[in-house]
């Protein structure tokens, strides 16, 4: 994959949720949702700010993100499903 986002996109691709619940059911597909989890894969430059300087991103190549639920654009490249958000739609870093 070769994808370089520009400015403050960040490419995530999304982690599998879980096909069974805490008591032991098996949910199927048509009962889940998109999972709000993802690996971050590439990220932009930064933020460019009013005074010509840019914000350096605070997420890096690697970092387990949370993201909201309707966040950016969903791209598909080589098969696989990406998404593309701005470093604000990111909510957390989970460490």
């Amino acid at each position: 994959m070769n994808i370089k986002p520009l400015y403050d996109r960040v490419v995530i691709k999304r982690m599998e949720e879980e096909k069974m619940s805490a008591g032991g059911i098996v949910i199927p597909d048509s009962a889940t949702e998109k999972p709000i989890k993802g690996e971050v894969v590439a990220v932009g430059a930064g933020k460019a700010l009013d005074n010509g300087t840019t914000r350096t991103p605070s997420v890096k190549v690697g970092d387990k993100v949370l993201f909201g639920k309707y966040s950016g654009t969903e791209v598909k490249l080589d098969g696989t499903e990406f998404l593309v958000v701005k470093e604000d739609d990111i909510l957390a870093i989970l460490g």
